[in-house]
């Protein structure tokens, strides 16, 4: 079982299953959300996944229709992803992960949108 929490600790999460295939996306939905170069996402089965503590202070952002950035409302942590035409699945963001997922990241996503200043310097396929 995996579990992660937000910045403040405030919420808490379980993952009964494993993450499948972690890629960093470079989108700018993803930068902007982050405040960072890009993310590192995950999917996992929603019916694996569920909130152990803080589920009230998670707020959400429909950042895309039908897409649903979840947080914490006290400390800001990016969450989880929600697709409403995808209800069987979540995209995790592993930086909130307190376990090791025993995963690596796959390949580097939407390099076309990525900040001018990001350097990629692992071998990792790149796809605009």
């Amino acid at each position: 079982m995996l579990q992660g929490s937000c910045l403040c600790g405030a919420v808490r999460y379980e993952i009964r299953g494993g993450v499948g295939s972690s890629l960093h996306c470079h989108c700018v939905q993803c930068r902007k959300a982050s405040g960072a170069s890009f993310t590192t996402n995950a999917s996992v089965a929603a019916e694996e996944f569920r909130f152990v503590e803080g589920e009230s202070l998670v707020g959400q952002f429909e950042s895309s229709p039908g897409q649903f950035r979840c947080f914490c409302t006290r400390c800001g942590s990016p969450l989880i992803k929600r697709i409403e035409a995808k209800p069987e699945t979540l995209r995790l963001r592993l930086g909130t992960l307190d376990s090791d997922p025993e995963t690596t990241p796959a390949a580097h996503i939407f390099l076309r949108s990525r900040a001018p200043w990001t350097v990629i310097t692992d071998d990792l396929p790149q796809h605009e």
